[in-house]
């Protein structure tokens, strides 16, 4: 229960990093942006097809596991249909006029955020479920990599919104709470009920893949970088394949 809540901990700590960060450096420039983020999605792309949906199958069926991706899948989509996409918010239309940014706007973006966060933090949880502790660190990782650009991208918005400093590194550690809450409460889950573990791990991993396809790819390929972007995602998968391989 110790590494679960360190890693809980670290996990949510990713975005307060991220925010620190986006403090130090708040004009950062979206060629960098893309290729941190991609490099992020490759990361949680191995770590959602090695640590989660393999494992799935290896404990139930496949078609449990198919299943629950898309039940992952299908969970994240009814939630953004109430909260605003990441690079709506965060793309050119917000540097080229972030003085004009509505402050609503930029609060209901921070609550996206915090939603998604919710269930990534419930997958880092459900790793620690299967037998194998090295599955459940290469999620909590390729998550953490993941947070880091998040918490950045929070702080630039919110102080042009008017924001204090104060409250808006508030609202970045909130969060990455949310992210630690949803560790704990999957990691419980599987261990009370372990029978719904191969179901948990695929719908995890649905929810994974949903954010790199629906929201990570399409951000870092928005800005005329897509070039260096694909290449970082796949920096990232080899990466976190090869700590696989080490660490298993």
């Amino acid at each position: 229960m110790t590494m679960v809540l360190l890693t809980a901990i670290g996990v949510g700590g990713a975005t307060l990093l991220g925010a620190i960060i986006g403090f130090l450096f708040k004009n950062i420039s979206h060629k960098f942006n893309d290729i941190v983020i991609s490099f992020a999605a490759g990361i949680m792309l191995a770590a959602a097809v090695l640590g989660l949906v393999i494992p799935s199958v290896e404990y139930g069926n496949i078609w449990v596991t198919v299943i629950g991706i898309f039940c992952g899948a299908v969970c994240l989509s009814l939630i953004d249909k109430f909260t605003p996409h990441m690079h709506k918010l965060v793309g050119s239309d917000t540097e080229s006029h972030p003085k004009s940014e509505n402050l609503s706007k930029v609060l209901l973006f921070v609550t996206a955020i915090a939603i998604h966060n919710f269930p990534e933090g419930i997958a880092a949880g459900v790793g620690f479920g299967s037998e194998n502790p090295s599955d459940a660190f290469l999620i909590a990782g390729g998550i953490a990599l993941q947070n880091l650009p998040e918490g950045m991208v929070i702080i630039a918005p919110m102080l042009a919104a008017g924001v204090s400093g104060k409250r808006t590194f508030l609202c970045a550690l909130a969060t990455g709470l949310v992210e630690v809450v949803g560790t704990l409460l999957g990691y419980v889950a599987v261990s009370v009920a372990s029978v719904i573990l191969p179901f948990a791990l695929a719908f995890a991993g649905g929810t994974m893949l949903y954010v790199i396809s629906d929201e990570m790819i399409p951000e870092t390929h928005a800005h005329g970088y897509s070039r260096g972007a694909t290449y970082a995602l796949l920096a990232g998968f080899c990466l976190m394949m090869i700590f696989d391989v080490f660490l298993g």
